[in-house]
């Protein structure tokens, strides 16, 4: 899919092209290209001389490779953005190209974070007024969509705190907050990640001296935002921890009463056990072989070596 953004009384319109002959009548200030097609890579290069590479959205995390500028001025830039939703959370490879005052992007699958500019550029007069305010802008956004998504984790912590951090935790239970916390874990962490590929192509183009000074300001305080939003997903992670740690301690004391009930059993069956063998042997000579209550005596004798442990064990409140 091919969209063309123009500017208009200080708006952003969007335009699905479908033919080339309508993308050359156009004077655009961002073309998004969603899992573009050789053919659209090819009215591209016709209209305005740019060639986008097959592997324009790669994995190479070398910076070197993901942000340059080449001989002809053009800027290239990948980035990762965050997609989350209700089943799972990944990172998605975008490329931008800024040419001639005109910003492509590439990437595989639509976006929030384009989805949300393209809905403030539509509403806000002057939001936008060039190619790099578009760049800037999902930037902005990108540190925001993070900052949303942050929230939604402390809020999800603090639901399972309130499971863990009560007077009784059943194994169903911990089991499902331990859940809870390993999806809380990987999205922060993706937010991290998120965060930190954000900084480095704002960092670039803070370096490269193609802003002006209320651009620059922008960037810097787009930082400023990605500085503290790092604090937070440091705090996050520390609480993650401390949760993990809290859940598996009551795992480990459900599975210590369980192992102390047999520990109690066990100990309470062994004196049975020893009157039992000791009537057991064959000797000649016992008393009590030929006495008459013999056998209800040892019987008696074993039911009081049971209760007594246990009588016992429970004065003490080990049975609890």
């Amino acid at each position: 899919m091919l969209n063309v953004f123009t500017l208009a009384n200080g708006r952003l319109y969007q335009e699905e092209i479908d033919r080339p002959d309508a993308l050359a009548r156009l004077q655009p200030v961002w073309v998004d290209l969603e899992a573009p097609t050789p053919e659209e890579k090819g009215w591209i290069a016709g209209c305005f001389g740019v060639t986008i590479p097959d592997n324009i959205t790669g994995d190479d995390l070398e910076e070197s490779a993901r942000f340059y500028e080449e001989d002809n001025g053009e800027l290239h830039l990948r980035t990762d953005f965050l997609i989350q939703d209700d089943e799972s959370s990944r990172n998605v490879r975008a490329a931008f190209i800024l040419h001639n005052n005109v910003l492509f992007s590439i990437h595989d699958e639509d976006l929030p974070v384009f989805r949300l500019l393209r809905l403030r550029g539509r509403r806000m007069p002057g939001l936008i007024e060039g190619a790099k305010d578009v760049l800037l802008k999902l930037y902005d956004m990108d540190a925001e969509y993070s900052a949303d998504s942050l929230e939604g984790i402390y809020d999800e912590l603090e639901k399972v705190s309130a499971q863990v951090l009560k007077a009784e935790v059943t194994d169903n239970e911990a089991g499902e907050a331990l859940a809870a916390i390993a999806r809380s874990e990987d999205l922060n962490g993706r937010i991290r990640r998120n965060v930190m590929d954000t900084r480095r192509a704002v960092s670039f183009l803070m370096r490269s001296r193609l802003l002006n000074a209320e651009q620059f300001e922008e960037a810097r305080q787009i930082m400023r935002d990605i500085d503290s939003l790092d604090s937070h997903t440091a705090f996050l992670f520390d609480k993650i921890n401390f949760l993990m740690d809290a859940t598996v301690g009551f795992i480990n004391i459900n599975q210590n009463k369980i192992i102390r009930i047999f520990s109690v059993a066990s100990v309470a069956l062994l004196p049975p056990t020893l009157i039992a063998s000791i009537y057991g042997m064959n000797f000649r000579f016992m008393p009590e072989t030929e006495w008459q209550f013999g056998y209800p005596f040892s019987l008696s004798l074993m039911v009081a070596s049971v209760v007594a442990p246990f009588w016992y064990f429970r004065h003490k409140g080990w049975l609890k």
